[in-house]
């Protein structure tokens, strides 16, 4: 087969071909208009015209650039530009025939005529020539026979420029089957030359043709509406795609690397929060606001997000010197914000954190350093006290002693009736905060949710790891299920209850409903375009340490209160005296330097009676209890 060569063509070509092109318009202008009959008066003078028509179009070419463009990948802009030029020309030709008629000699170089049917030739062959360089070239390169079929889900802006996008990328081999739209007006019509489906036609498309990609191409889609779409997709193996938002297109164009795969994520997408953004901005704005754990995917997201509500200044603490050295360069890069402070160290080192707050004095507190994998802290109870209870009394001990306005401190629904040691530890940890707060003119409180997607440790990121090693993906037991919080959700979530808070609440947040991991892996896989059984192989495992089938968000004791915020809610709790809660905490830290870990879990069991151990050695203390009970 023939094949055009990749290089562009010169422009110097493009530059003749047009000025071609021009005198062959002026030429069957004529002809048109004389019926292929050219009377010898005109006949004699088209020696005279032709370069004088080929002059002044070509200074137009000059000026507009028509030659620059490349021709292969020639668009709307490029005939509107086309357009342009020949207006521009054929008005130069109407003014020097004015100007020729009433001042020169009475007389028209180019009839008026045969300037408007030369004005409508020019674009037409322009336009044309430029059409049919690029279906040429594409059928060359790409042939419409080794296409597959791709659906775009939107018939609106996005949709037009992701199917141009699609002709335009040569090495794509996609050819657009249908669009889907839901508005009724578009239905039936054609856009591009692609007809337009209402969106509850996917499955009889998806039935009759072998249809290998579907691309969200929708500015406004609504979480619902995406997950219909992707669902009925999963059914049938079509990999999705999704148009990323436009500002993050280069030089404001899509090219067809940027459109991506749909994440997991997107699939346990919930309508967005509405923030009462002016109230949390009277409390952060011009203040100087402490995070801890500001390296973790919670902490750095809640810096993230103050950053929107002008706080005086931003003290990043964390242990964690690559990560931060990281949150530095985003900080600065990415958002432009230099109103902070990098702070490495220990929250369980006293000193390290009373000189923090001497030298930086923070009135606000978002405490999110812990310890938070179920296994690891099952093997190290020791290290779940020293950072997750007495690393969090230390920073709330000396935010009540600097007077800090207000303390909110992440917690987990692991803490609730907790089954592992990392759950007791911030339940233990919930306990001394709930208490302080009685005896403290700081307002203390704590936050709890689930699980949060993609955050470090996250089941989503190691599936992904598993499954682009090939697999197997490993699952704990095929009935265990996970409220899940996108980072983002979860940490506006934090910042509106800090708003409302008048101290001293556990606040609870709405997580929707509990998945199933199990259904989480397939549909993981699925996304990833890979088939269960065949490319990837699903494998138990079973509980790990600790580990339970079912999450809680409440304990028994406990029942919740409404807020303002549909998504927040406030739980009942039972009241703890502070100075036996002190006198517990003593004895309890105590045990750290002893690195007895049955003892320091035999001491979380009696501060937290409802601390049952799952899948674990320390089920043994359990029986012990509750043979002390009997």
């Amino acid at each position: 087969m023939i094949r055009f060569p990749k290089s562009y063509t010169p422009r110097w070509i493009v530059f003749l071909i047009d000025l071609f092109i021009c005198a062959v318009s002026i030429s069957s202008a004529f002809l048109l208009r004389f019926n292929f009959e050219i009377p010898p008066e005109y006949y004699n003078s088209l020696n005279f015209i032709i370069p004088y028509v080929l002059f002044f179009r070509s200074i137009t070419f000059l000026i507009f650039k028509t030659y620059a463009g490349i021709i292969r990948y020639s668009g709307a802009k490029d005939t509107e530009r086309i357009f342009i030029v020949a207006v521009s020309g054929s008005v130069v030709f109407v003014i020097i025939n004015a100007i020729n008629y009433f001042f020169i000699n009475g007389t028209f170089i180019i009839p008026f005529s045969i300037v408007i049917i030369d004005f409508l030739l020019t674009v037409f062959l322009m336009a044309s020539f430029r059409l049919a360089t690029k279906i040429v070239y594409q059928e060359l390169y790409n042939p419409s026979k080794e296409k597959t079929d791709v659906i775009i889900y939107g018939a609106g802006q996005f949709g037009v420029i992701t199917k141009r996008t699609l002709d335009r990328d040569a090495e794509t081999k996609h050819k657009v089957l249908a669009f889907l739209d839901i508005t009724n007006s578009n239905i039936g019509k054609t856009l591009e030359g692609v007809t337009i489906y209402h969106a509850d036609y996917l499955e009889n498309l998806l039935d009759k043709n072998t249809v290998e990609k579907l691309i969200i191409a929708k500015e406004d889609i609504g979480p619902v509406e995406k997950q219909n779409v992707i669902e009925k997709c999963l059914q049938y193996d079509i990999s999705v795609l999704s148009v990323p938002d436009i500002n993050t297109w280069i030089n404001g164009e899509l090219s067809f690397n940027q459109i991506k795969e749909i994440k997991i994520e997107d699939l346990l997408e919930r309508p967005p929060i509405v923030l009462d953004i002016n109230k949390i901005k009277k409390i952060i704005l011009n203040k100087s606001v402490l995070v801890t754990g500001a390296a973790g995917s919670i902490g750095s997201e809640i810096v993230r997000q103050l950053i929107n509500f002008n706080p005086k200044k931003i003290i990043l603490f964390d242990q964690a010197e690559s990560p931060l050295y990281d949150m530095e360069l985003d900080l600065q890069e990415k958002f432009n914000f230099y109103n902070f402070e990098i702070v490495i160290g220990n929250i369980a080192d006293e000193y390290r954190v009373k000189k923090l707050f001497e030298e930086y004095k923070p009135s606000f507190v978002y405490h999110a350093a812990a310890y938070k994998h179920v296994p690891m802290m099952e093997k190290n109870p020791t290290e779940a006290l020293r950072t997750n209870i007495l690393g969090s009394k230390i920073i709330a001990d000396i935010s009540n002693e600097f007077k800090v306005e207000q303390f909110v401190m992440v917690s987990t629904d692991k803490a609730v009736n907790p089954t592992n040691v990392m759950g007791a530890s911030k339940r233990i940890a919930e306990i001394y905060i709930q208490a302080l707060n009685q005896v403290s003119k700081t307002n203390f409180i704590t936050t709890r949710f689930g699980n949060v997607l993609g955050s470090n440790g996250s089941v989503i990121l190691r599936f992904k790891k598993q499954i682009d090693k090939g697999g197997p993906v490993t699952v704990t037991h095929p009935e265990v299920t996970r409220y899940f919080m996108t980072i983002p959700e979860a940490c506006q979530l934090v910042l509106e209850a800090g708003a409302i808070s008048n101290g001293g609440e556990i606040f609870i947040f709405d997580m929707g409903k509990s998945v199933k991991i199990i259904d989480l892996a397939k549909k993981m896989i699925k996304l990833s375009g890979l088939n269960i059984g065949k490319d990837i192989q699903i494998k138990y495992t079973g509980l790990r340490p600790g580990e339970k089938l079912y999450e809680e968000l409440l304990n028994d004791l406990e029942n919740t209160l409404p807020t303002h915020h549909s998504k927040i809610m406030i739980a009942k709790f039972r009241n703890y005296n502070f100075e036996q809660v002190q006198k517990t905490f003593e004895e309890l830290i105590k045990l750290q330097k002893d690195h007895n870990n049955f003892e320091v879990v035999r001491k979380m069991k009696e501060i937290v009676p409802e601390f049952k151990s799952q899948n674990s050695v320390y089920e043994e203390l359990d029986i012990e209890f509750q043979n002390h009970d009997n």
